[in-house]
């Protein structure tokens, strides 16, 4: 059991429920951080520390400053958001409607949280393959999460620049890990292997090149990142690249899958949607503004990531 210090930042956690937000809460809470857990609705399986109802993209940003002075809160983590099974329209409030209330909401504190926001390496849109991109590099995202996501990063450098917010963006690479989402290319190759595996039949899995390269990291490195941000120990930019600073294919990664769950597997090459050729895309952060800044560095293997990946889709199929 953790017990929780007084010593540590007592943290908010908004999107406690998804993907992140749940290995986030529990690192918290077993390094003993006070803990409030936000998101829409109460989980059926229960989140460490204390738990609040509230959506960020309809409920007033009055009661949300009222609920982070009642519980002390010095950190707000916003894992909130997302594309995966999201509609566009939905995108809107989700990762951008949702910051600009929450900045409202932090505007209107005698003394604001510091602010740790989640964001992603799509704000900087396509790479030219074999670039290195660092936080000062041009922003040109061409898909609808990255533009909302900067047009987020955007709107919390201005509270920034010009009311003194305390706060830092983690332009985050793709994390992989228990829990991945369902929607996910990984999440979706883990479920036909995990239904195969159950069956007793061979895996049937159809897959275009995938030849893109592209930033990956284990979840549990990115959360170790996260929980570095809350109060770094020197200065900090306000916006830092977080991935393991090399690309690696998702055909690589699939094919670790594969291994790993030890299934019987028939690959189907299909080509790319509408006749398209073969993924050019690249990912590839510098890190080590992060490195110094947080004192942090990734540690885990792809392979490592992948399997637990895997045990716990075979575990929730079982």
């Amino acid at each position: 059991m953790s017990v929780t210090s007084p010593s540590l930042p007592r943290v908010a956690v908004l999107g406690a429920t998804g993907f992140i937000g749940r290995r986030l809460c529990a690192t918290l809470h077993e390094r003993g951080h006070g803990l409030l857990a936000v998101a829409r609705k109460q989980p059926a399986e229960a989140l460490p520390g204390e738990f609040a109802a509230f959506d960020l993209t309809v409920d007033a940003p009055a009661a949300l400053a009222e609920l982070f002075t009642e519980h002390r809160i010095d950190v707000v983590v916003n894992a909130a958001g997302g594309m995966w099974g999201l509609t566009d329209e939905q995108m809107v409030p989700a990762n951008l409607g949702m910051v600009s209330r929450l900045l409202e909401t932090l505007a209107s504190m005698a003394k604001a949280p510091r602010l740790v926001q989640i964001g992603t390496v799509h704000e900087y849109g396509l790479f030219p393959v074999g670039e290195t991109y660092t936080e000062d590099s041009p922003a040109r995202p061409s898909m609808l999460y990255g533009q909302l996501k900067l047009q987020a990063t955007e709107l919390i450098a201005a509270a920034v620049r010009e009311q003194g917010l305390d706060a830092v963006v983690l332009r985050l690479g793709n994390v992989v890990g228990a829990g991945q989402p369902s929607h996910s290319l990984l999440g979706v190759m883990a479920g036909k292997l995990a239904d195969a595996r159950a069956a007793g039949t061979v895996a049937e899995l159809s897959l275009m090149p995938l030849t893109a390269q592209r930033e990956f990291l284990h979840l549990q490195d990115g959360v170790d990142a996260m929980v570095a941000a809350l109060a770094p120990a020197g200065p900090c930019p306000p916006v830092l690249n977080l991935g393991l600073g090399r690309a690696t294919s998702a055909r690589e990664l699939v094919e670790l899958l594969i291994e790993e769950s030890g299934v019987p597997t028939r690959i189907t090459e299909v080509p790319a949607p509408d006749g398209g050729g073969p993924e050019t895309e690249w990912h590839q952060l510098d890190i080590s503004a992060t490195e110094r800044a947080l004192d942090w560095k990734p540690v885990r293997s792809l392979r490592d990531a992948v399997a637990e990946l895997w045990t716990a889709a075979a575990a929730a199929r079982d």
